[in-house]
Parts: C-alpha cells; structure tokens; sequence
C-alpha cells in the first residue's frame, strides 16, 4: 500500500511554518503584486481618461468664446440703422460726425466690454464719404493683400470666418505678429440695398485664449491645428506659433510621448482643425510611481505583521504542549504530579484542566476506593430518607380532608344537613387552595369557589348577610385564572359586611363584553375613606414580590403580570356608603 501525504510524522513547529509559507507569505506576496499591476492599469486609465475630458474641455470651450463673439458679429450685421448709416452718402464730414457721435459711436463701443471674449470690433467699408477712424477702416489695397481678406474671399458660403490675425495695433503691425484670432464676416444681410462692401472684424481676447489652452488638468502641450495640418496656437513654449506657420507633423516628440486628439465636427468656421494634447508616459504613471513604495511598505507590515503573531501563538502552542508531555512521562513512573500553572481556556489549557483532573482521578482511585464507596452509600441513604420525607409530607393534606369528611358523614348521620353542608364547603375551598397543578379555571368553577364561600359566610352571619349571583350564560366557559374573583368577596365580607349589625349585601355580576370579560362587585357595607381607595391603586404601580399570600393585593399582582395593560381596575368607595369593585380583562390572550 503506497503511503498517502500525510503531516502526522512532522513536528509542529515545521507545520506552522508551512502554514505560514503557504498560507501568508505567498498569499500576500501574490496579492500585492497583482494589486499593483491592476492600481497600475487603472490609473493608467484613468488618467488618459482625465486628459480626454480635458482636452474635449478645451475643445468645448474654445468653440463656445467662438460662438460668443459670432453672436456679437450676428448683432452688427442685422442691425438695420447701422446698415442705413454705412450705406449712406455724406455730403460733408461734419453730416456724418453727427451721426457718428449719435448712433455709430455708442453701438461701436456698447458691445466691446458686454463680451468678455471681445477685445476689438472695426468695420472695413469703401465708402468714400465715411471718415476711417473710430472703429471704421476702409477696403485699402494693404487690406485686399491680407490673410484674413482672402480667407473670406475663398470663403464660398455666407458664414463668418475664423482666422488668426495681426492686432489692429500699429505695433502688431510693424512687427508682423499674428496672435489674435478674429471673427471676420461680409455685412450682407440686407442684399437688396448693398452699394458698398462692408467687412466686420472682430478680434477675440488674447487672454481668454491662453486661460482656456492652460488647463490645470492637463501637464502637457496643447495644439490647435487648422485644417492644413498647421499650428495655429500652442502652449509648448518651443514652438513661436505667432510668427511661424510651422506644420504639426514636423515636429518631433519623445518616444514616451502620448497624444490625444480630438476634432470638430459639424462646425463650419472649424471644419477640418483639430486640438491635440501631448503628455509623456512618466507623466501618466507619477502617481503610480509615488504609490509604489506605499505598495512595498504595506506588503511588508502584511508580512511582518502575521509573522510575528504566528510566531508568538505557535510557541504559546509548543512550549504548554511540551510541559504537558513531560508530565504524561512522569505519571508513566507514577509520579501524580499535577501542571501547575494559570488556567487557560482554549483546547491545550483544557487538556491541561483535564489531564490535571485525570490524575487526581487515578491518585484518589488508588488511595480512597474503599472510603468513595461508603460514602456512595451514605449518599444513597441520605436520598431515601428524603424520598420518604417528600412522602409524609403529601400525606398530611390528604388526612385532613380525610378528617373533614369524616366529621361531614357523622353530620349527615345525626341529620345536621346545615352543619354537613358548611364542612363539605370549607373541605372544597381547603383542598381548592392547596391545589395549583392547575392555574386557570373557568368562570362556572370560579363561581363554586365563591358559593361556598358565601354561604359558609351566611352560616356565620345568619341574616345579617344577603347576597346575589348574576353571571352572563356566555361568560361562564371563559377561562380565568384560579382564584381571581374570591378575595374580593372575602374582603367584601369581612371587612365590608361583618362591621355592620344588619342588612348585609353582596352582589356579584360577571358579563362578557365582546372579547372582554367584567366582573363587578358592590356591598353596602362600612366601606372606605380616600386613603385606603388610594393603597388599593397603588397596588398597581408595585413591583413587590407578593409571596404565596391570597388576598386582593396579590390578584392585582398577578393580573398585572398575565394582562399588562389590558388590565383594568376601577373602586368606588366612601365610608358608611358600601364600596363598588370592577375588573376587566380581555377574554383572550389568556
């Protein structure tokens, strides 16, 4: 038979130590490096996608300053006063100062600090009669020349164009710069009454330009590139974008270099220009590279961490079991020494516990056998004599009733009827209170109790006691607990009715109201001033434990612990006008 893989022959330290092997160090080994590969990839991911949404911002808001001030160039060309004002022919200078000074100026100049992203606005007209100044330049041969001139004149549609023009500035001028985007339309709107050419320039702001291109998201260059593939603006600082008209694919980037791209669509002033973003891939992975050590730290507290707890609950292990071996070899020589040490509760302190009460075992085995043995029997001696003791004790009950009836037979004998009913009542009652096998009786028993009791009353009292008996016929199945209604007889009988010379009278009614139960009680007796109203009241509110005591203080204790709230209890009472009892308690819930 080929022997199986088995641990049994290797000694506990070396299994805890390939638990460890197996079942930390690899585990945490293979988990840190998976975690880091994955944290890797996803911020990785991650990050392309946040330099994706910022160049789509970029995308986004560029067009939207574009869109602004194509608005504001929309205004100038449906004007319809302004339209009349510079296709209007002045005789003399000072006809169109005035109009200038009256409408021209205030229209110019209302629009330029309404929009942020508006810098200048000028008008190019060939009117003759128009004085060049303020906003309004005329179509000169320098103007035919310029970039922006023949952009809108290859332009085949009506739309406006977007081109990157020089600032109105003499300056921008003078030094060939081109680092203002403008707005350039053709002021057709009203075709019919066109006699001169008129051409709106709008220049954006430099500045909202450059805050929109220096997104704080992106740590890389941004390039816009028109539709011939050039760059019309960028943030890489090598690259003179004002002056240059340098092709995009000229330029060389690192290896390492990531590009993100995004082009416009459907936009006809932008169709074809796209906004691309490089980034270098160190980039990218500097929050990877600045977890990685966070990484190698917290696999090395997960190693070190279960090592040493390892460590110190395997030597707890090995040490204990070791001194319980040592003693094992000392009971072989018959040496009942017991371990002597702290009481531990795991398993190795329980087989301590159990090893150290095996030996006394076996030493009190070997030395007392004889003395356990009569001791046994004492013991068994000691419970016999108990047995007959619980024994006598059930009979002497049974000889009293045994007694009672004697005495009720001799009456009946004689024929002493009265005498024979009152002891064959009282025998009922005595045997009734000494019996709580069972606890819940119904109302019809209930009732027995309280006419023997009655009527051993009436036997005391002869006249002096009257009473009544009034039970609803569907109240007398209803369960109740034994002995519920009796005090309240009692105490209406004996310290209600006995006081008084004559006239006595007890009325008891029982009823059933829906799914409760109303038992009601009322003497004409001496009955009771406030404060013993108010005791009885208070009945409700102790916590006191009652005892085996039956009286009215004990019944409310009890129907307090059976019905809680649905308990209720209500008494009438002032002295020398009888007292007035009513209890209800739900029928079922018993």
């Amino acid at each position: 038979m080929k022997p199986s893989l088995s641990l049994n022959n290797v000694r506990l330290r070396n299994k805890m130590l390939i638990l460890y092997i197996l079942s930390v160090f690899v585990p945490i080994v293979l988990t840190n490096v998976i975690f880091y590969r994955v944290t890797t990839e996803n911020v990785k991911n991650q990050r392309m996608k946040d330099i994706s949404r910022a160049v789509e911002q970029i995308k986004n808001e560029f067009q939207a300053k574009i869109e602004a001030t194509i608005t504001v160039s929309m205004v100038f060309n449906t004007d319809f006063n302004l339209n009349e004002i510079l296709e209007m022919k002045y005789e003399n200078p000072v006809d169109y100062i005035e109009v200038y000074d009256s409408y021209f100026r205030r229209i110019l100049n209302s629009y330029t600090p309404a929009y942020n992203d508006v810098q200048n606005i000028k008008i190019y007209i060939d009117n003759p009669t128009m004085l060049h100044s303020g906003g309004v330049g005329d179509i000169t041969p320098e103007v035919k020349q310029s970039d922006w001139y023949h952009a809108l004149k290859d332009s085949k549609s009506s739309q406006p164009v977007f081109v990157r023009t020089e600032r109105e500035d003499s300056y921008s001028k003078n030094g060939g710069t081109r680092d203002v985007f403008s707005v350039i339309r053709r002021m057709n709107y009203y075709g019919s009454k066109n006699q001169f050419e008129k051409i709106l320039k709008i220049e954006m702001k430099t500045t909202s330009i450059q805050q929109i291109f220096r997104n704080l998201n992106l740590n890389g260059n941004i390039y816009l590139i028109n539709n011939d593939n050039q760059i019309e603006y960028t943030t890489d600082p090598h690259v003179d974008w004002t002056k240059v008209s340098l092709d995009y694919s000229s330029l060389v980037f690192p290896s390492d270099a990531i590009e993100i791209e995004t082009k416009y669509e459907n936009v006809s002033y932008l169709e074809g220009w796209r906004i691309v973003g490089t980034i270098s891939s160190e980039e990218v992975l500097k929050e990877v590279r600045q977890s990685r050590e966070f990484v190698f730290v917290l696999a090395c507290i997960n190693i070190l961490l279960p090592t040493l707890i390892i460590l110190w609950i395997t030597r707890s292990m090995n040490v204990r079991l070791r001194h319980i071996l040592k003693h094992m070899k000392k009971v072989k020589n018959q040496n009942f020494d017991t371990i002597k040490q702290v009481e531990y509760h795991d398993e190795i302190g329980q087989l301590t516990s159990e090893f150290n009460r095996m030996t006394i075992q076996v030493k009190s085995l070997i030395d007392d056998v004889y003395v356990a043995d009569i001791q046994k029997k004492s013991l068994e001696l000691e419970r016999r004599q108990a047995q007959l003791n619980a024994l006598q004790s059930q009979i002497n009950p049974h000889f009293l009733f045994n007694a009672l009836e004697t005495i009720r037979m001799r009456s009946v004998v004689k024929n002493e009827t009265e005498t024979a009913k009152i002891i064959h009542n009282m025998a009922k009652i005595f045997r009734t209170s000494l019996t709580w096998s069972k606890d819940r009786v119904t109302v019809s028993e209930e009732m027995e109790f309280i006419v023997c009791f009655l009527e051993i009353q009436k036997y005391r009292f002869e006249d002096r006691l009257e009473y009544h008996l009034i039970v609803d016929p569907s109240a007398r199945t209803c369960i109740v607990p034994k002995m519920m209604f009796l005090p309240f007889v009692e105490n209406a009988s004996i310290h209600g009715i006995e006081p008084v010379k004559s006239g006595g009278k007890i009325e008891v009614r029982i009823e059933r109201e829906r799914d409760n139960l109303v038992f009601a009680i009322r003497d004409n007796g001496v009955g009771m001033d406030e404060e013993k109203v108010n005791r009885f009241y208070g009945f409700l509110d102790t916590e006191e434990e009652i005892g085996e005591r039956i009286g009215v203080q004990n019944v409310i204790y009890r129907l307090k612990l059976i019905y809680g709230d649905q308990f209720q209890f209500l008494i009438e009472s002032a002295p020398n006008r009888g007292t007035f009892i009513k209890l209800r308690i739900p029928v079922d819930g018993l």
